[in-house]
């Protein structure tokens, strides 16, 4: 599980980092995810809708629909 969980980040990575943002994976304990947005990203008021709406939603959708996605300043 925890493979597919960052394979998936890394393609969600890359379509942060076009838009001057980025990632980084502080923890994933069974299916809960722990990150820290970076870049344009970190400091984004919409930081929050990103993780829930975007990175949550797609994981949810793409791997199990029990991950939780939980940003870490």
């Amino acid at each position: 599980m925890e493979k597919k969980i960052r394979d998936r980040l890394e393609e969600i990575r890359g379509m942060l980092q076009a838009d001057g943002g980025d990632l980084e994976v502080v923890s994933i304990e069974d299916k809960n995810v722990r990150l820290r947005l970076r870049g344009a990203c970190g400091g984004c008021p919409h930081a929050s809708i990103t993780i829930k709406q975007g990175i949550e939603r797609d994981l949810r959708e793409t791997i199990d629909e029990n991950i939780t996605v939980e940003r870490v300043e």
